[in-house]
């Protein structure tokens, strides 16, 4: 999953950016607003972070609000140091999906980051499924047929996105936007080559393979033979 931070401090941006990475998320990092509207508004992102107060010209509630007049539904995480009632109404009703008040543990961040992230396919819960093989968004546990399947970070992210999309034709250019960072050096056959890994364990060990190369497009990943 691919993930917009938007914070102006950049001491907090660097060690919020470390550990949302440490949880298999691509993160693009911006510290001002117009690069946060920007961003937003032209990259697909799965989920923004974004600072209530920003230098630039909007605060963190005027890019969501104008996202999302603008046709932008990406959930939105606000974080602010303003937490009377009256600001958490505000920034909810601007159109973010969540409020977070500074200071606030680093685990409750990654816990509503989780939350947000489930929303479009809350029916799968935390657990995601394809066939005899699952993938468990909370502790970060690879199964097929019940063995465990260790993958690396980036080889977890791709498979996530594939099981999330299940049964859609993914482009490579949608997998390079929603599994690498802005800043990442993609080369042209990366996507293969990441697939290429993920077959190897996750395929080529069982009866049935469950990712499908559509000619011309990119790659599905469908665990219903019929």
């Amino acid at each position: 999953m691919r993930i917009l931070l938007v914070e102006d401090e950049r001491k907090i941006a660097r060690a919020l950016g470390r550990a949302l990475e440490q949880e298999s998320y691509a993160v693009d990092i911006v510290h001002d607003s117009d690069s946060g509207y920007a961003m937003l508004t032209t990259e697909p992102y799965d989920l923004a972070i974004i600072d209530r107060l920003l230098p630039g010209g909007r605060d963190g509630m005027a890019i969501i609000k104008d996202a999302r007049a603008a046709g932008i539904h990406t959930p939105a995480l606000l974080l602010t140091a303003l937490g009377s009632v009256k600001d958490r109404t505000s920034g909810l009703d601007a159109g973010a999906d969540d409020y977070l008040v500074k200071p606030f543990a680093l685990e409750e961040l990654l816990a509503r980051v989780r939350a947000l992230l489930r929303r479009p396919v809350e029916q799968q819960g935390t657990t995601l499924q394809a066939g005899d093989l699952t993938l468990d968004t909370v502790s970060y546990k690879v199964t097929r047929a019940g063995k465990e399947i260790s993958l690396t970070s980036k080889e977890y992210s791709l498979l996530e996105y594939l099981l999330r999309n299940q049964g859609r034709p993914l482009s490579k250019d949608a997998i390079i936007a929603h599994v690498w960072d802005f800043d990442s050096d993609i080369l042209p056959n990366t996507v293969e080559v990441y697939i290429k890994y993920l077959r190897s364990k996750i395929d080529a060990p069982f009866d049935t393979p469950l990712i499908k190369t559509v000619r011309g497009f990119g790659y599905t990943l469908k665990g219903d033979e019929t």
